[in-house]
């Protein structure tokens, strides 16, 4: 593990045994950065449309991905070459054919709990303005209410 702010700083302990417990568990640099890399790609939202057509029809083509997410076969074809690459989903060949699935339960669990989670929590923006986006009204672009 790479030298933290507690090795070179003086820096207040509050509970150094927590601090030294979540230190021993904490993953290795690698690992942190490739799930980091895996929660970027399912930041895209046109990633995780594509995604949630899977978790919800299970198999699907390119042609049928393009349909479901109202992306073009381009851009659904780049998205999942992206996917794959990460092995967020994978693909069987049926003669010409091309069928692509979330690639394992890990995946199928992380996509669903975070869909769950969204829906039924608040977002930073109703915490912020509760009053939410449609009282928003711009003074000629300046950003002002009215």
């Amino acid at each position: 593990m790479s030298k933290s702010i507690v090795d070179d700083y003086r820096v207040r302990l509050v509970d150094p045994g927590k601090v030294a417990i979540a230190r021993s568990g904490m993953p290795p640099e690698a690992t942190i950065n490739e799930c980091a890399q895996v929660f970027a790609l399912l930041g895209e939202p046109g990633r995780l449309r594509l995604l949630a057509s899977l978790l919800h029809a299970g198999e699907l083509c390119v042609g049928d991905l393009a349909a479901t997410t109202g992306m073009t076969e381009s851009a659904v074809s780049h998205a999942l070459r992206l996917l794959r690459a990460y092995r967020v989903v994978t693909v069987s060949r049926r003669g010409r054919m091309a069928y692509y699935r979330l690639d394992d339960a890990h995946v199928q669990t992380l996509l669903a709990l975070g869909l769950t989670h969204t829906a039924h929590t608040s977002t930073v923006r109703d915490l912020v303005d509760p009053a939410g986006p449609a009282r928003r009204i711009s003074n000629r672009g300046r950003g002002r209410r009215t």
